[in-house]
């Protein structure tokens, strides 16, 4: 279905810059969020699902999205967790024979607001060059005066705790029981490809909510721990570095993805930062320093870890570096059978060049899990 007229809309940003659109039809409103973008050519229904993008407008840099429909395997979380979408042209038929609903009535669906017709070019642009801020979309275009107001209001990602808006409320279980490991997972914002891959390879997986504690998680008696990724500021998310300091003492594997990587540094005494505009996108460059290969990755966050603080740390090596601006992209603890990565092993959307790092993982619980035997 098409829609004929289209309502105007705009783009609001916190520095007074507005930027204009048409409302795509269904949902109509305001929708409050920091501004950002993804350079992925494909994977939009990931990117929506994904809690990593938890209060934040999504500018797609695509310039057609919708196109091929969506389908419920494919979400990475049980709703849209983006506040808003803003795109330049938005598909209204789609053509994938395995789709199972169009992109307007998806996010019909999960009550969302989506602006199209907007200079996305132009607004990523500026972006890059201002960096991510506060923003808000509508169509409730003569109330830009109250709007700046509203905007004002509106905290900071930093110093945000958004951790506990995407938890699971209750532990819950993944996977087959009868597999040969046992992997507790900390959900601060977890994606299901996340736990589809854990289960590949012969792990079942209980997962805890953002505030357990090592005693809850530990009472599983599992052979590995997991944290996962997650949206905003991970300074805040005391209980999560607290239960991460203690599996990291108990000697158990320990595996960190984006979110989780931060927590683990913070465990480690390593401070994080905001960064200018973030890296969000599936074609991300990384050196893994430990082999000299060249990598191709999937990245959505807005914070990273200091590599100072990090190069520092006795305890601390360096793995993995972003070839664009030399940020931390892995790190690995040289005492401890502890690792992590800034960027998603398990992509979706993106390219596979990591998911070795599963692998990886598996082996680490399979070693730890004989050496406890022979003891």
């Amino acid at each position: 279905m098409k829609y004929q007229s289209k309502k105007k809309a705009l783009l609001l940003l916190a520095d007074g810059t507005i930027f204009h659109g048409k409302s795509v039809g269904g949902k109509e409103g305001t929708a409050y969020g920091e501004v950002c973008f993804n350079t992925g050519m494909t994977g939009y229904q990931e990117i929506f699902t994904d809690p990593s993008y938890f209060g934040q407008l999504m500018v797609t840099t695509n310039a057609h999205i919708g196109n091929y429909g969506t389908n419920q395997d494919e979400v990475e979380s049980s709703s849209v967790k983006i506040a808003g979408l803003i795109c330049k042209n938005f598909s209204y038929d789609y053509s994938r024979p395995d789709a199972d609903m169009g992109l307007l009535e998806f996010l019909e669906k999960n009550k969302t607001l989506a602006i199209s017709d907007v200079d996305t070019r132009a607004l990523v642009s500026y972006i890059r060059d201002n960096g991510a801020m506060n923003a808000v979309m509508t169509t409730d275009v003569d109330q830009v005066d109250k709007l700046k107001i509203e905007l004002a209001k509106m905290p900071s990602m930093k110093g945000l705790e958004l951790a506990s808006k995407v938890s699971t409320k209750e532990a819950y279980y993944f996977g087959d029981e009868n597999a040969t490991f046992r992997v507790s997972a900390l959900d601060i914002g977890i994606k299901m490809n996340i736990l589809r891959n854990l289960a590949q390879r012969d792990c079942y997986i209980k997962v805890f909510p953002y505030d357990a504690t090592f005693e809850e998680m530990s009472e599983w008696n599992p052979d590995g721990y997991f944290i996962s990724n997650g949206p905003g500021d991970p300074e805040p998310l005391h209980a999560s570095i607290k239960t991460a300091k203690e599996i990291i003492a108990c000697g158990k594997p320990l595996f960190g993805i984006c979110l989780g990587h931060q927590v683990i540094a913070l465990a480690n005494g390593v401070s994080t930062y905001k960064m200018h505009n973030g890296h969000r996108g599936i074609n991300h460059p990384v050196m893994n320093l430990l082999t000299g290969k060249g990598e191709i990755t999937s990245q959505n966050h807005g914070f990273a870890i200091d590599r100072n603080d990090t190069e520092a740390n006795p305890d601390l090596e360096i793995t993995h570096v972003h070839l664009n601006d030399n940020t931390v992209a892995g790190l690995r603890m040289k005492n401890r059978d502890v690792f992590s990565v800034q960027y998603h092993p398990e992509a979706s959307p993106g390219p596979h060049d990591a998911e070795y790092l599963f692998d990886q993982f598996f082996e680490s619980i399979k070693k730890s899990a004989k050496e406890k035997v022979k003891v």
